[in-house]
């Protein structure tokens, strides 16, 4: 697979995806429409368990060009293709089976932000930091994410004045499960994406799954979402492998059936 914004890598049933368009990143439609593209590609990929997405140089993502985004709306239609570009490129990332952590390298603004809130897991450098400033640029987008993380006064405060929050104070909120010298980044985001490739895959995949649908349902019809998995898993040979490796003191050996 040959991309012009990003690269990718896949090592021991972990695939990295490298936002890579100097000098910070930004999104144009191209890296979105890569993003979309990569994302789906590797929900296919049996041989990859989970993904880790960062960015090249010190910059996550900067967000949206605004160089190419100033030329939108001049033709009819531009818009709304650029808006469901911009969507189907986050919602790759949520939808694609393999648990995907994000490994915040560096600023992630705006729709750069709005990837690292895609992901299943998030861990930044220490001198990471987020913001949606779309205010500064007379836009509004992003709230609907916002809100799901933060708690409304910090989501709206974010929203209306475009203030960076670091990575030491969304480690204090317990949105970041490390902040970490630079260094030490990808190899935590690493260690993290071992050790989920290293269960079922069948179980992984509906553990997402679960993951993401629950939120869209009423807890008790959730709960029963929930409990049908478990019986599907439990029919599976990876679930009564797990059981045999158990009982024998043993790691157990998954095939994915």
């Amino acid at each position: 697979m040959d991309y012009k914004t990003l690269r990718l890598s896949i090592d021991a049933g972990v695939a990295v995806v490298t936002l890579d368009r100097p000098p910070v990143n930004a999104q144009n439609a191209e890296m979105r429409n890569e993003i979309t593209d990569v994302f789906d590609v590797l929900t296919d990929m049996d041989e990859v368990a989970a993904v880790v997405l960062t960015g090249a140089g010190k910059v996550f993502c900067a967000g949206a060009d605004i160089k190419e985004r100033s030329g939108i709306g001049q033709e009819a239609g531009s818009y709304w293709r650029h808006n469901r570009r911009v969507r189907e490129s986050y919602y790759a990332i949520v939808e694609c089976t393999k648990p995907v952590i994000a490994a915040v390298n560096g600023a992630a603004l705006g729709a750069g932000f709005g990837l690292v809130m895609a992901a299943d897991i998030w861990v930044a450098s220490e001198d990471a930091y987020v913001a949606m400033p779309e205010i500064d640029v007379g836009l509004a987008g992003g709230v609907t994410f916002l809100q799901r993380h933060f708690g409304q006064s910090r989501a709206r405060r974010m929203f209306y004045t475009g203030m960076k929050v670091p990575a030491q104070e969304l480690y204090r909120l317990g949105l970041v499960e490390a902040c970490l010298p630079a260094a030490e980044l990808m190899p935590y985001a690493m260690g993290i994406a071992n050790e989920i490739a290293a269960k079922s895959p069948t179980a992984v995949r509906l553990a997402k799954e679960a993951a993401r649908m629950t939120m869209l349902m009423p807890v008790r019809d959730a709960y029963r979402y929930e409990q049908n998995n478990t019986v599907a898993l439990s029919k599976t040979e990876d679930s009564k492998e797990a059981q045999r490796a158990f009982i024998e003191k043993r790691k157990p050996v998954f095939t994915g059936r």
